[in-house]
């Protein structure tokens, strides 16, 4: 494994992250456990959340299944990508750090994170005496087309705007929300830290190129309606390790989108609905989710593929920013993990 980085996780500060858990019947964990991924990670299962809507009205839902998983992210003890590292060190990978590399002419997995910033996360980490919580807010004035979230666990915070649009105004959006979660939650920070993340929510209709099989966010791979996409760039890298090992790349393609094609095009139009919709679909969702018994399951309905997404994805397609090619690459023998030779890109699966 060649890593740009001299170690894992540098994208990363230590924040708290979720590992979504509704989009399937199966665990998680328990799928990560088929793949060989053990969780040596620090996690804390969430069952609970307190929502507020564009006007400030709280409220809470809890699930009888973990609706997600916090994890940390960076290069720190207990962090997720700290157990990947000793996982993959185990197992006798060779790990070769401060190794950028730029063409794989033999072919291999690339999955060197986001191309592009579809979306963007400001917040901080801190230290804290609030109790444990999970909070959420939908409002545009706190996160254009997104959300701001306050995450707390064990002593440890997050706070961060996680936003689809207008991110030249970060600084600001991210003060509201401080100024927000103190408000209506109440919070001390302790050495608060800044940290910043872009996102990449681009799917191609194809993830290879030649013996280049591109997985996770080079890939496109994350959820447009919400942005979660460790769980899929998890999946997408073991299928990329299996198509490789029993010598069919061609076969990727196939796997990913039997896995989660459809799951991503319920995402771009649920994208696309909140847009048209603005703050009153944030106040349908924070209500449906209170009165629901089973707020998994409603979350995991929205990505189920139906009549109803297979009807509007074209729609949701054209109204994307992206340019309309749908290559990773125009020119043939491109051996790029990121394309040099052009930067044409579209979303079709």
């Amino acid at each position: 494994m060649h890593e740009r980085a001299p170690d894992v996780g540098h994208r990363f500060h230590d924040d708290f992250q979720g590992l979504e858990n509704w989009t399937t019947d199966t665990d998680v964990l328990d799928e990560l456990a088929q793949l060989g991924i053990a969780p040596t990670f620090e996690h804390t299962a969430m069952r609970e959340t307190v929502l507020f809507d564009a006007d400030g009205r709280e409220y809470g839902y809890r699930s009888s299944k973990p609706l997600y998983y916090l994890v940390r992210r960076g290069a720190g003890r207990g962090t997720l990508d700290a157990a990947l590292k000793h996982q993959a060190v185990t197992a006798g990978v060779d790990l070769r750090f401060n190794d950028e590399t730029r063409q794989l002419p033999n072919g291999g997995i690339v999955a060197e994170g986001p191309h592009g910033s579809d979306v963007i996360a400001v917040g901080y980490v801190f230290e804290t005496d609030a109790r444990d919580g999970a909070y959420a807010a939908l409002s545009d004035d706190l996160a254009p087309s997104g959300y701001a979230y306050l995450l707390v666990t064990n002593g440890r915070g997050t706070i961060a705007s996680c936003m689809f649009a207008d991110f030249h105004r970060e600084r600001e959006y991210l003060q509201r929300t401080v100024d927000f979660f103190r408000t209506h939650v109440g919070f001390d920070m302790r050495d608060p830290r800044r940290f910043g993340g872009t996102g990449n929510f681009r799917p191609f209709r194809t993830a290879r190129r030649g013996n280049l099989l591109f997985a996770g966010e080079a890939a496109g791979f994350q959820d447009a309606l919400w942005g979660f996409g460790m769980r899929y760039a998890m999946v997408s890298g073991h299928l990329a390790g299996g198509a490789l090992l029993a010598g069919g790349p061609e076969a990727y393609d196939g796997l990913w989108k039997s896995r989660f094609a459809g799951l991503m095009r319920a995402g771009l139009v649920n994208r696309l609905v909140l847009e048209r919709v603005g703050p009153l679909a944030y106040g349908i969702i924070a209500r449906r989710l209170a009165r629901t018994p089973d707020p998994r399951g409603w979350l995991g309905r929205r990505y189920r593929p139906s009549w109803i997404t297979r009807a509007l994805y074209p729609f949701a397609a054209r109204a994307s920013r992206w340019p309309r090619d749908g290559r990773l690459c125009v020119e043939e023998g491109c051996d790029c993990t990121w394309c040099r030779c052009t930067h044409a890109q579209a979303p079709v699966l």
